[in-house]
């Protein structure tokens, strides 16, 4: 089985990047400022992309998808120190806030596509 450490790594970079200012966000309005980190988010993505990596190299389908879902909320539930049911808020209001800004940002004509299209 053969593993792409460029790709992961790339992986990383760019979901630290898009990620990690959501979630920060996200935690902030859930759990609290003193409580919500941004190095927090950033370590939480940064684990959470090559856990997911892994996973998903080793293993696919809806059970790699259900286990990276537990493994994502007992990262946001271990860095913001909440309990599951706020850890699954701040993941569901982090995907709100990043389709919200993707449309902003898609409506004003910036897209990461542009140059490939």
């Amino acid at each position: 089985m053969a593993f792409n450490l460029d790709a992961l790594l790339i992986n990383i970079i760019v979901s630290t990047i898009v990620v990690s200012p959501a979630l920060w966000l996200s935690g902030r309005i859930v759990v609290g400022k003193e409580k919500a980190k941004f190095k927090d988010a950033v370590i939480t993505v940064v684990i959470g992309t090559i856990v997911g990596g892994v996973f998903g190299a080793l293993i696919s389908g809806i059970i790699a998808a259900f286990i990276q879902l537990i493994i994502w909320l007992a990262l946001v539930r271990q860095y913001f120190e909440c309990g599951w049911g706020a850890a699954l808020g701040i993941s569901i209001l982090a995907v709100i806030i990043f389709g919200v800004v993707a449309v902003a940002l898609g409506l004003i004509g910036l897209t990461l596509f542009t140059g490939f299209f």
